[in-house]
């Protein structure tokens, strides 16, 4: 097996590595948004593009677990919608990728991976690519998302993590109302 197929096997079951435990402990100490020097699973990253090189920046972000809690209604009447755990449409993953590229409005979102949860929190890396940079300008395989289209993929469900959100995964018979996208294929009403 090569080094990747090892990396592959230990993060089908993480919670079994020590290193994994400690390594959510420091997780935890630190902020929502962080910078990283090189991916923690190089194997998932370098499947979703990633390149050591120049212009791009890995970053790792948190997630709180559970949904969205909205405020109690109190204005003296009982709605017959009362409900304050409201799930969001998106998934966590899609959720944390947009609150980085906010973070970072100068680098574009590439894909991102889950790299581990507790109780309360979830934590996910994100790859990010500096479209700006002369090494991403003259590399083949990432140099298109200098083009126009890809101006702001992660707000318009573009990820892979989106993607599959949006149902896009499926094809052939039973997905006929997925694309382009589930809005845009309401019936009308009679």
């Amino acid at each position: 097996m090569g080094f990747g197929k090892y990396l592959r096997e230990i993060w089908k079951v993480p919670k079994k590595n020590e290193v994994y435990k400690e390594r959510l402990i420091e997780y935890r100490k630190e902020n929502v948004v962080v910078k990283i020097d090189k991916p923690t699973r190089l194997d998932r990253a370098k499947a979703l593009g990633y390149k050591a090189k120049q212009g791009f920046i890995v970053t790792r972000a948190k997630i709180k677990k559970g949904t969205r809690v909205r405020t109690r209604i109190t204005k003296g009447r009982k709605p017959s919608n009362l409900g304050t755990r409201i799930p969001a449409k998106k998934s966590k993953q899609v959720i944390i990728e947009e609150r980085v590229a906010r973070k970072f409005p100068n680098l574009e979102v590439l894909n991102s991976y889950w790299v581990g949860e507790d109780g309360k929190s979830t934590w996910f890396e994100v790859i990010l690519v500096d479209k700006n940079h002369p090494q991403i300008r003259n590399d083949k395989d990432v140099n298109w998302m200098l083009e126009r289209q890809h101006k702001g993929r992660v707000f318009r469900g573009m990820t892979s993590a989106a993607k599959k959100s949006r149902g896009l995964s499926r094809k052939g018979v039973g997905a006929e109302k997925i694309r382009p996208s589930i809005r845009s294929n309401k019936t009308q009403g009679k």
